[in-house]
C-alpha cells in the first residue's frame, strides 16, 4: 500500500512495548516493498503525548530525510497515533501519514477522524491539528499481545457508541458480552466495524468539530478533568466510562433522560468491568477542570447528555451546582 502511493520513504513511529512485537514486520513488509524504512520508538505512557516528544519526532523526521513524498507510519495505541499524527501534520507543513492501530481503543477512536495532538501540563490534547490519515490499517492479530486490563478498558469508548449513537450495538454488546470478553473474532469484528462505521460517518458530517462531531465527545468532559487531576495517569477508557457515569447521572437530575438509560449503562459498564480501577483524585480538583474542557464557549461547559439508549443533546449548559453534586457523589 505505502509502494502504490509512491512513497519515497516510511518514518515508523511506535513505542517501546508495541517496537518488541511488530516494529520488526512492519519495517521488513515497507523495505520488501523497497521503501526505506527508519524507527523511532517512544517510552509507554502518556507522558509521550508532550511538546518535548513531538520536538523528538519532528527531529527525527528531519534526520530520516522524509519528504513531502514521505508518510508516516504510526504503529499502537492512541498516543502514539496523536504524537506522530500531530508530527506528520507540521512536518514540512504536512506530509501522509498511515495510522496502524495496534489496541482497540486505537482501532475504534482514536485512529479514526483525523483529530491529532499533545497535552500541555493542565489539558488534554490541547495543542494539535486536524490531519486525515491517507488509510488505517487494523489487524485484529495485534490484539494478541494486548494486555486483558488495556483490552477491557476499551470498551469505555465503545459502550460510548452504543449509548451515545447506537440502541442496537448496546443490544449487541449485552447479548455477545462473554465473546467479546474472550476475544472471539467474529464477535470482535462485527463490534470494531460497527464503531468505525458509526464515527466515520459522523466525522464525514463534521471534520473539525463545529457541530455534529460533539456526539462523540459523550463522556468526556469529566473524563478529560479526571485525566488532568490525575497527571495523565488514569487509563483513557475508564475515564470515559466514569465519565459517562456522570453524564448520565446529571442528564437524569436535570430531568433530560429517564433512568432506564442509566440501568441500561450500568449494566454494559458492569459487563466489561468498568469503570474499574482509576487513580485517586480530589473532587475538588476535578471540578476545577472540567471548566478547561475544549468544548466549553464564553465560559459555559457544554455537556453532552443522553436523552435515550442511542440518542444524545449536545451544548446543554447544566447548573453548577447539580454537576458539583453529581461529581462529588460519583468520586465520594
Amino acid at each position: 500500500m505505502v509502494k502504490e502511493m509512491g512513497a519515497t520513504g516510511a518514518a515508523v513511529v511506535t513505542d517501546r512495548l508495541v517496537a518488541e512485537h511488530w516494529a520488526e514486520p512492519v519495517l521488513a513488509g515497507l523495505t520488501g516493498m523497497g521503501v526505506p524504512a527508519s524507527l523511532y520508538a517512544v517510552e509507554p505512557g502518556e507522558g509521550a503525548k508532550s511538546l518535548a516528544e513531538f520536538g523528538r519526532v519532528i527531529e527525527f523526521l528531519e534526520d530520516s530525510g522524509i519528504d513531502r513524498a514521505g508518510v508516516v507510519v504510526a504503529v499502537g495505541g492512541g498516543r502514539v497515533g496523536d504524537l506522530a499524527g500531530f508530527a506528520a501534520a507540521s512536518w514540512l507543513r504536512g506530509v501522509r501519514c498511515v495510522q496502524v492501530p495496534t489496541n482497540l481503543l486505537a482501532m475504534v477512536d482514536s485512529s479514526i477522524g483525523g483529530k491529532t495532538g499533545v497535552n500541555t501540563a493542565r489539558t488534554k490534547n490541547s495543542v494539535g491539528a486536524f490531519w486525515q490519515p491517507v488509510a488505517v490499517v487494523a489487524d485484529l492479530a495485534t490484539l494478541s499481545t494486548l494486555p486483558e486490563d488495556d483490552y477491557l478498558a476499551a470498551f469505555g469508548e465503545i459502550v460510548k457508541y452504543a449509548v451515545a449513537m447506537d440502541r442496537e450495538l448496546a443490544d449487541q454488546l449485552e447479548a455477545r458480552q462473554a465473546a467479546l470478553r474472550t476475544r472471539d473474532p467474529e464477535a470482535l469484528e462485527r463490534v470494531v466495524s460497527r464503531c468505525v462505521e458509526l464515527k466515520a460517518r459522523v466525522v464525514a458530517a463534521d471534520e473539525r468539530e463545529s457541530g455534529p462531531r460533539a456526539v462523540l465527545n459523550y463522556g468526556h468532559t469529566v473524563a478529560h478533568a479526571l485525566e488532568a487531576a490525575s497527571g495523565y495517569s488514569a487509563a483513557h477508557g475508564r475515564a470515559v466510562a466514569q465519565g459517562m457515569r456522570a453524564a448520565a447521572r446529571l442528564s437524569e437530575r436535570i430531568a433530560l433522560c429517564g433512568e432506564e438509560v442509566v440501568d441500561v449503562q450500568e449494566r454494559l459498564l458492569r459487563a466489561f468491568q468498568l469503570p474499574g480501577f482509576l487513580p485517586s483524585v480530589l473532587p475538588d480538583d476535578v471540578l476545577a477542570a472540567i471548566p478547561r474542557d475544549k468544548k466549553s464557549r464564553g465560559g459555559a461547559v457544554r455537556w453532552v447528555l443522553p436523552r435515550e439508549v442511542g440518542k444524545v443533546q449536545v451544548g446543554v449548559i447544566a447548573p453548577e451546582a447539580v454537576v458539583a453534586e453529581v461529581v462529588r457523589s460519583l468520586l465520594a
